[in-house]
């Protein structure tokens, strides 16, 4: 049986964690063989990234209401005539806008909780947790068109060792230093605040090796958080590694994973890449975290907006080799059996046949 064409789109100025994963889905698609492709902002920020085989279709995407970008909108998908229309975050979503029965079946995929009215004119929905499709269903859009399907959790590509070595000595990280990574959009609701307060409460060594922590990101708060390490007197232990597109040579120099996310973060992806790379994770106990992560089994969870607690599960881990490989090791365990690129993409590739071929989203 042939794979349904779809046109996944996404119409974001700036890059984060949507944007990413919108990247990386498309390209599993190709990968895999579906017929795929995909129409980005022009000129934003993915637009300086590489798309591999796909189509890229660069489109206007100024405002939900302006006429130029849903006319553009329109005459893509009139003349590439998907199966599948995929869109993502609210203004792609609001620009599309396709008759029931057309043909063309509109998904908006949600990851977040946002404000359902400009989400409401699409044929279904799909959520990445099973609590945002609850919520989904809660605010009225009907269940059988709700799907549930969780992110995947991208293979680890290890970098040569001598790349890593050379990034560390760069980045002026001393050889005996415990290397602490966080990845994140520099917004309140990530949670960035409190890490570099929980920072300023820990020893200047854990187990006679001295701390660093690498800021993987940028965003609005990048000059308060700058200000605020330099005023904690934490400037010298953190490294502003900005944006990455491949984070991947300083995954593999972490010790742990640490992500500090408030309540509001509905998902995140970084528990899927301390897993997948074997690394062991703190994390604070947001709604995709509750949901996810074990406490004590595949991750360190303290509560949301604590500082000292952030602060005491760093150290605590940090301390306990035994704990350190234990959460890691299941955590990797979990990343394979569950969250794998195979069994999520299956998952929407099976979702997309039953659409297109019997019309079950009526």
């Amino acid at each position: 049986m042939s794979d349904p064409t779809s046109l996944q789109m996404v119409a974001s100025k700036a890059l984060g964690g949507a944007e990413y994963w919108f990247r990386r889905f498309s390209l599993a698609l190709a990968e895999h063989g579906a017929p795929t492709e995909v129409a980005i902002r022009r000129a934003s920020g993915l637009d300086g990234l590489d798309f591999g085989p796909l189509t890229v279709h660069r489109l206007p995407f100024r405002t939900t209401w302006d006429p130029v970008s849903r006319h553009a909108v329109t005459t893509l998908i009139r003349r590439i005539r998907p199966d599948i229309v995929q869109t993502y975050m609210g203004r792609a979503t609001r620009l599309t806008h396709l008759p029931r029965h057309g043909g063309t079946i509109h998904l908006a995929r949600l990851g977040g909780y946002y404000a359902l009215g400009p989400y409401r004119h699409a044929h279904g929905w799909i959520g990445n947790t099973k609590a945002l499709c609850d919520w989904m269903i809660h605010q009225g859009l009907p269940a059988a068109r709700v799907y549930h399907i969780y992110n995947f959790a991208d293979q680890a590509r290890p970098v040569a060792p001598a790349r890593v070595v050379e990034l560390r000595l760069s980045r002026g990280i001393p050889d005996d230093a415990w290397v602490m990574v966080t990845l994140g959009r520099f917004v309140p609701f990530k949670g960035h605040t409190h890490l570099v307060s929980a920072l300023a409460r820990l020893p200047q060594t854990i187990a006679g090796r001295p701390l660093r922590l690498i800021m993987l990101g940028d965003g609005p708060l990048s000059a308060p958080l700058r200000r605020q390490a330099i005023q904690s007197g934490q400037d010298p232990r953190i490294v502003w590694a900005g944006w990455q597109s491949d984070p991947a040579p300083y995954l593999q120099m972490a010790d742990l994973v640490v992500f500090p996310s408030l309540d509001a973060e509905p998902f995140g992806n970084v528990i899927l890449d301390a897993w997948t790379w074997g690394k062991p994770l703190v994390t604070t106990s947001f709604r995709g975290a509750r949901e996810v992560a074990r406490h004590g089994e595949d991750a360190w969870c303290v509560p949301c907006e604590d500082a000292v607690a952030l602060a005491n599960g760093i150290q605590d881990t940090l301390a306990d080799p035994t704990l350190m490989f234990k959460i890691a090791e299941r955590g990797h365990e979990r990343a394979e059996r569950e969250f794998s690129r195979a069994a999520i993409l299956s998952q929407y590739l099976e979702l997309y046949r039953r659409l297109a071929d019997d019309g079950g989203w009526r």
